[in-house]
Parts: structure tokens; sequence; C-alpha cells
């Protein structure tokens, strides 16, 4: 056994003594003793710990890998998560204005991906244990909505029907307005018998969709989403923010962000988390790189009256960002690119002058980068929103306006 002082957070969430040590579940100050392997510290135990120590909402939280933070005050973990979007920035030599975060309460988590698996005397479903492979079921799992912890019910009957016993099932859970919209990855082949048994287990648990690998088993009804005042059915496994607190949060920031602009692009526009809201008052081009979800959009766009026009356009902006010509009429543009960021894009969007820009982001290293860049072209970034939907874990959300003019 070791004894060490934890000097800082890592991003990822673990207590950093010197070294470097990483030590998971401590706190700043805390002085500690373990067991080192390597750079890490496990069978850990506080000798004296932080007064931003708290006791762990969640039973499941010593054992279970799905949080990381469950350990600290609720204002700890909310100015460290700010903290680091301002460091980002800050390595970069660029510094702004934070208003106060926004953190989703807890049991608001509206989609969850289960591990499933067969045993001797059945089945189980939960979370990976923290740095294993080993299922811990979590029937009290803190951050779900009640809707779907019933998943977790739902993913042990589907791996009694469809698994093997070499291997976890991967099953996808998202709360709609008509049931739990379900996605099963790493099943057997489906069959006659699979698919008569997965349609009755649809039945028997009220699912609005079940789909098994790529292919659709059932649809009860639609797995309903809406996006302002639009609904929209989204295709199998597409993105959707975690909580619906959240999604309202960046929502706002993004519409605050663009203002009054008459005509928004809106780059990785997802299935219209964005794009459609701001239907309601400007017209939008919406570029994608899923077809399915762009088509998703576009019919919900179709069977809502009321709304500006709106165009969507399937298209890979990692190969081929929008190019100045395509920008000119843009007043405002919404990036919400994936964690690599949109380093090609941005290089267009800084040649179009566009006056108005809503970042949203998921990766404040790749969001440093690429503002760094935009502020270089001549853009300034006016503020930073951080959003926390995954309460008590080290992931962080944001968004931003920067804006130019001339």
């Amino acid at each position: 056994m070791s004894e060490h002082q934890i000097l800082r957070m890592g991003h990822l969430g673990d207590g950093i003594a010197h070294g470097p040590v990483f030590a998971p579940m401590t706190l700043p100050g805390e002085h500690v003793s373990g067991t080192l392997t390597g750079q890490t510290l496990s069978d850990i135990r506080v000798l004296h710990p932080s007064d931003q120590r708290v006791s762990p909402p969640c039973r499941h939280f010593n054992s279970c890998g799905g949080c990381q933070l469950q350990h600290a005050a609720d204002g700890f973990v909310a100015e460290w998560k700010v903290d680091v979007v301002r460091s980002a920035l800050k390595s970069l030599g660029l510094e702004t204005e934070f208003r106060p975060i926004i953190t989703s309460p807890a049991q608001s988590r509206r989609r969850a991906t289960f591990a499933a698996r067969r045993t001797k005397k059945g089945a189980m479903a939960g979370f990976r244990a923290r740095g294993s492979d080993v299922v811990i079921e979590v029937p009290e799992c803190q951050l779900l909505t009640t809707e779907v912890r019933h998943g977790l019910v739902v993913a042990k009957a589907l791996a009694l029907a469809g698994a093997s016993r070499k291997s976890a099932l991967a099953v996808s859970v998202t709360a709609s307005d008509h049931g739990l919209d379900v996605v099963v990855e790493g099943g057997k082949p489906i069959d006659g018998p699979l698919r008569q048994t997965l349609a009755h287990l649809a039945e028997t648990h009220s699912l609005a969709r079940l789909t098994w690998g790529d292919e659709s088993v059932t649809m009860r009804a639609p797995p309903a989403q809406m996006f302002g005042l639009v609904q929209v059915i989204p295709p199998p496994g597409a993105f959707l923010q975690a909580t619906k607190d959240g999604e309202a949060a960046l929502r706002a920031a993004v519409q605050d962000a663009v203002g009054e602009a008459d005509h928004i692009i809106d780059l990785f526009a997802g299935c219209g988390t964005f794009s459609l809201p701001l239907a309601a008052t400007a017209s939008v081009h919406a570029v994608e790189g899923d077809v399915a979800m762009t088509e998703a959009l576009e019919q919900g766009w179709r069977m809502t009256s009321g709304l500006k026009p709106l165009t969507v356009e399937a298209r890979d902006l990692f190969r081929r960002p929008m190019l100045i010509d395509e920008m000119t009429r843009a007043q405002a543009i919404v990036l919400d690119p994936p964690r690599a960021g949109a380093e090609a894009q941005v290089a267009e969007i800084c040649k179009s002058g566009v006056p108005r820009i809503a970042y949203v982001s998921c990766n404040p290293p790749t969001f440093a980068r690429d503002v760094r860049v935009l502020v270089d072209a001549g853009y300034v970034l006016d503020w930073v929103q951080v959003v926390d939907q995954f309460r008590w874990s080290s992931h962080i959300e944001l968004a931003a306006r920067l804006s130019r003019t001339g």
C-alpha cells in the first residue's frame, strides 16, 4: 500500500496525485492510500476526505461504471465542468463570458444502452462494472427515467430469447411518446421462430419499435419525438439528446445565439433537434450525413403546418464541407458536430463571413481548437453555456455564440 495526496481532477473524473497517479472516486485535497499498479491506484482508502465528498445517491455507484462523480457535491461537479471548458479555451489563449451551468435532474435520462447476458439461471442486464466487462444489475439506477429503467426487464427477456452464452447483447433503449424504442446488437441471426418470439416480447412489453441488428422486427406504434412543435419518427438508433431538460437548454441557447436571423444553415443537423424549432421563424437548410435522419427530419417538417421553408441535404461534411458560395445567403449557422469537431467545415466558415454561429459541442478540446481558428479569422466568442445532461459523469456539453461584424 502507498499513500498519495490528490492534487487535481483529471478530465475523466479521476483524482490525480503526483507522478501522475490516477485514483478513481477521489477528490482534490484528499489523502488516500491504495495499491499502485502502473499509474493507477486501486483498493483505495480515503484517509482524510475532502469537505466536498458526499454519500453517493445511488446504491450501485461503487460497482457500476455508469457514473464517475456521485461521491462529489453537486456544486463541486458543476464548477469543475465549467472549469474544464474554461481551461480548454485558456490553453489556446481564449476567454469569454460563462453563463451559469444548467444541470439535468436525477432520473431524467431518456436513453441508455444496457449490456444483457444469459446466465446459467436465466439472464441479467445492466451497465458494465467499473473498468471491467462484468455486467452489473442496476434496478435502482438514479440516472434513468422510470420508463427507461423498465428497459432492464426488456433487456433480460431479449437476452433469454436471442443472446448466445458467449457474449452480451447491447440493448439501446430510448423513451418515445408511444413506448420504448429498442435496438439490439450482438444477438443470434434472426430466423422465423426467433422473429415470432421477439414480436411476442414486443407486444408483451408494449414496445413502440423493436429492431434486431439491421432488421426491423415490429413497430406497434411510431416511436415519436417532439422537436418544438414538430413530431419526428427517428430511424432506429438515431442520435438524440440524453435528457429533455438538456435538449431544451441547448435549444434555448441556440435560438439565442442565432437571434433574428431569417436564413439559417444547420450543419450536422441530425433529425432536426435545432432545425425544426428554428423553422418556426426562419427558413432553414439542414445538412446531415445520415440519409435516414434527413428523411425523418424532412417528413416531420412536411407533416407540420405553419413552418417556414426548410430544405435538407444528405452530405458528409467531413469529406465535403459546405463552401463559401453555398453559404452566401446564411445569416447564421448552427454547428453541432460529433466529438471530432468540425475542422474542415470551420475553415470554410471562416471565409464566408456569416455574422453569427451557434456552436454546440460535446468535446471541449475540439471546440476550443475550432474556436481558435474562428477567432483568428475575425470572430468573437461572445459567451459559453455549459449544459450537464450527463449528470454524475465526466461528460460535458455546451453551446456558444460567435459573432462577426463587417
